[in-house]
């Protein structure tokens, strides 16, 4: 906070008027407590600029805009409420998720899932925000990023929009790509984290499944060991032929 310099001349004379007041002792004892009251009030007011931006970026959305909120984008938004200090001024994520990419037999198929397989193509994340008139016409820095079950950031975008008042969708133009993407291994929970100029407004899990190859691999290496394992016990319980009870009886009568 800081004294706007536009008042400095109007408490100075308030204060000299109070000072002259109180030196000259012609006013009651009730009119200098008065004036000494308001100029408190109008230090104060002086110090404190009340900004209805402001006020609005601390208020909850709207019970209409809530109701077009969809469940996913409740649930991002109250995990970023509790792992920051969420102050999303004017702007409201109505939705958010991923639209998956997945070449095969019929094509090219895009779906919106919250699950994915490291045998799709590739995935993208969006958001649709709900822009307050307060805060449309400027441009705003949008960041996605996505998380792997290790912690570690797989995919980090940011890019610049232009707000309009209203909702708008938010797609960037470039994907993580999955498929043969050596970097990526295993399955998990993984999470997508969405910030505007800097403020965290959606935090969303979802599920990663390793691919077909990875899978297979697993499953080979299970069913070797489990093989291995198996001979190795046949051969601790295999019984143990006549000949080689009779072999044993004879060394030991020869060791007599």
């Amino acid at each position: 906070m800081r004294l706007k310099p536009r008042n400095t001349l109007w408490l100075a004379t308030l204060a000299a008027l109070i000072a002259v007041a109180v030196v000259a002792s012609a006013a009651p004892p009730a009119v200098i407590a008065a004036l000494f009251a308001l100029f408190l009030a109008a230090l104060a007011a002086s110090w404190i600029e009340f900004q209805p931006r402001q006020l609005r970026a601390v208020m909850p959305p709207s019970p209409l805009t809530r109701m077009r909120m969809s469940p996913t984008a409740r649930e991002a938004t109250e995990r970023a409420r509790r792992r920051s200090s969420y102050a999303p001024s004017g702007l409201t994520l109505v939705d958010v998720g991923l639209i998956v990419l997945h070449a095969g037999d019929d094509g090219k198929v895009l779906r919106r899932s919250r699950s994915i397989s490291l045998d799709d193509n590739g995935v993208r994340p969006y958001i649709t925000l709900n822009v307050a008139p307060e805060e449309a016409d400027r441009n705003a820095l949008v960041r996605y990023e996505i998380i792997d079950h290790n912690g570690q950031a797989q995919y980090v975008h940011e890019m610049k929009v232009y707000l309009r008042d209203g909702e708008m969708n938010i797609l960037p133009d470039q994907q993580l790509p999955l498929s043969g993407n050596e970097r990526l291994s295993g399955a998990g929970d993984w999470d997508l984290r969405v910030s505007v100029d800097g403020v965290l407004m959606g935090l969303l899990n979802f599920t990663t499944t390793a691919s077909l190859r990875e899978r297979e691999k697993l499953l080979n290496r299970l069913t070797s060991d489990e093989d291995a394992r198996l001979v190795d016990e046949a051969e601790e319980s295999s019984p143990v032929s006549l000949e080689d009870l009779m072999r044993e009886q004879r060394r030991r009568g020869s060791r007599e």
